[in-house]
């Protein structure tokens, strides 16, 4: 028998998912065992070279903010930054990074093995340990058993992972890996429900075999800014993108390959992701569009492989070699390897509570692509909260659990846990009704406390939110302060297209304005300028947000505080909905298979209407 101590935590996968959970678990206190099938590949981006994107990036502020690990990571090893929708409101502003895979990879390695607490083991798990309907361990390959309190599963695309390429199709988790099977099947026998899911990825190609002179160029934002709101390293330089486009030409050439298309021959059972479809799919359900953007990406500072986002493609590597080098800048292009596509296991996460605890099993967690969801940062926010809960659960603490209106984490848990998914769950900014306070540039005020008080954010970070926190009070107190006089600003005005003012007014009045803004209106009153220099430029744009969107800004939170009374009304214990024959048929089925614990939580679950709340909000006042 293999002798090894108990630990507190164990941790299934080293994804973006596990790699979060491990850390976070380890770094408030836990033993931690991470368990990877290949030391060698963790943290791999096996998909696109970047963090971040419109939502996304705002999930990576969150988990930096709370203490996590994947927005330093992100800011050591980008090659290039940019703040997406610059050009609407704050609220969809989302930072986005180009990452050097590698480094990305190393770094995180690197990170977990400096981590005390951190135990790794290399091997495949076939099972979980169940004693008394409580999860106790996990048994590997080699029939090796290790005992932990906690079981943290992120298995990504690697249960019963099966690769497509044209006819051909083959087992595997990722292109060169193998999948993993068991665990599965086990779930299944203890009462789990489990469904199939299905992604892709394109080609990677020499960048050396590239015309990048027929491309547009993508560089990055001229002052880029980071993900973490610690003292990282500044991007000094950058990598440029380039974008080019199909044409007709190329379509032609991949529709000769539908025939052979596992997707579209029904060779592919698995759900795919609506918002990144394939290229052929894209060719298929767009038949009016001649043409579909191509970004082209590189996959680090050094390296010479190339990623082709937006033609993800499980066609015969023959038929996307030929229609490849039809595209602008790509007649000579050398593939490194053909795109495919992969199905996977996943579990509907309606089986879980809101800590990312499944319902059947004590102290077992589903992370990551497990439960639906795609892309680096759904997983690792999730990762970060599973390993939370974990280490508070075996430590006799209380469950954290992020409310809708305080993170873009919390609506993403709060979506998977009670409406499901029966695609790959992406992140969206309209997925958040409050996004106006969930911005990527106030997560740390938002969430550095929260994770201070769990002991995982440092004191560090505690001080930097406590000093932006009181830099952003004084800024916006100066601006609704600040005199302007007519005639300091009136030229500047009418230059500007803006009513001109004919009484002295206070800056905040002018910032409300939506064409002016605070660097603009500095740079025309030296005054103002001398006066915010104190000032650092997070708290300038925060304060200049708070001033421009007061307003908004208190409707938010009145109408976060009248969802949270419901979420006041605790529902304690398994009600008898089948007893209540006021609710619709549809209520009394949703609500007994997933068991809300508040008001709030049922009133958002899919086929529980405004009536069916009403109803238990009477039961439960009696």
């Amino acid at each position: 028998m293999f002798q090894q101590e108990e630990y507190d935590v164990i941790v299934v996968g080293a994804g973006h998912a596990g790699c979060e959970a491990a850390a976070a678990a380890a770094n408030m206190g836990s033993k931690v065992l991470l368990v990877t099938m290949n030391m060698n590949t963790i943290a791999q981006m096996s998909c696109n070279p970047a963090m971040g994107g419109v939502a996304k990036g705002q999930i990576v502020r969150e988990v930096d903010a709370l203490g996590g690990q994947s927005g330093i990571i992100t800011d050591k090893t980008m090659i290039q930054f940019r703040m997406l929708n610059r050009s609407k409101g704050p609220a969809m502003w989302s930072p986005r990074a180009q990452s050097d895979r590698m480094r990305f990879a190393e770094e995180w390695r690197l990170t977990l093995e400096q981590t005390l607490n951190v135990d790794f083991w290399q091997e495949a798990v076939m099972g979980i340990l169940v004693e008394n309907d409580t999860v106790v361990g996990v048994k590997t390959q080699l029939g090796i058993e290790f005992r932990g309190k906690a079981v943290v599963l992120t298995n990504g695309t690697f249960l019963n992972g099966l690769i497509h390429i044209g006819e051909k199709q083959f087992g595997g988790g990722r292109a060169a890996e193998g999948r993993s099977t068991g665990i599965t099947e086990q779930l299944k026998e203890l009462g789990f429900e489990a469904g199939r899911m299905k992604t892709g990825t394109p080609p990677r190609v020499d960048g050396r075999s590239l015309d990048y002179s027929k491309m547009e160029e993508q560089a990055g934002d001229e002052v880029p800014s980071k993900f973490s709101y610690l003292d990282t390293p500044a991007l000094t330089k950058q990598r440029p993108c380039y974008i080019t486009y199909t044409n007709p030409e190329v379509h032609e050439i991949l529709k000769e390959g539908f025939e052979k298309s596992p997707m579209f021959q029904g060779r592919i059972k698995g759900l795919g992701p609506r918002y990144c479809p394939s290229v052929e799919d894209k060719i298929n359900r767009f038949a009016d569009k001649d043409r579909h953007q191509i970004f082209v990406e590189p996959e680090g500072w050094s390296t010479v492989e190339v990623y082709v986002n937006g033609f993800s493609s499980s066609l015969p590597e023959d038929v996307q070699y030929r229609a490849l080098r039809k595209i602008a800048g790509f007649e000579n292009a050398k593939m490194f390897r053909p795109g495919y596509a992969i199905e996977y296991d996943f579990f509907p996460p309606t089986q879980l509570h809101l800590t990312l605890e499944t319902k059947r099993i004590q102290n077992l967690y589903f992370a990551g692509q497990i439960n639906g969801t795609t892309g680096y940062e759904e997983a690792a926010c999730q990762g970060l909260m599973a390993g939370i809960n974990a280490h508070n659960k075996v430590h006799g603490k209380e469950p954290f659990i992020l409310k809708r209106s305080e993170a873009y984490i919390g609506v993403l848990i709060d979506d998977l846990v009670n409406k499901g998914t029966d695609e790959p769950y992406r992140m969206f900014t309209s997925r958040a009704e409050h996004r106006l306070l969930l911005r990527q540039d106030n997560a740390d005020l938002r969430l550095t406390p929260l994770g201070h008080a769990l002991g995982l954010a440092s004191d560090e970070r505690m001080e930097l939110v406590r000093e932006k926190e009181r830099q952003t009070q004084e800024v916006a107190k100066l601006l609704k302060n600040y005199s302007i006089e007519p005639q300091e600003i009136n030229d500047w005005l009418t230059e500007l297209g803006s009513a001109t003012i004919s009484e002295k007014t206070r800056a905040v009045n002018l910032l409300r304005r939506p064409n002016v803004d605070l660097p603009a209106l500095a740079r025309v009153l030296p005054g103002l300028t001398l006066a915010l220099a104190p000032y650092g430029p997070e708290a300038l744009e925060q304060a200049e947000i708070l001033v421009k969107y007061e307003s908004y800004l208190v409707k938010e939170h009145q109408q976060a505080a009248r969802v949270q009374e419901l979420e006041n009304f605790q529902i304690r214990g398994r009600l008898d909905y089948q007893a209540m024959p006021a609710l619709s048929h549809e209520a009394r089925e949703k609500l007994l298979k997933i068991q809300p614990e508040t008001l709030g939580q049922a009133s958002r679950i899919s086929g529980v209407s405004p009536a069916d709340v009403s109803v238990l909000m009477v039961y439960l006042g009696r």
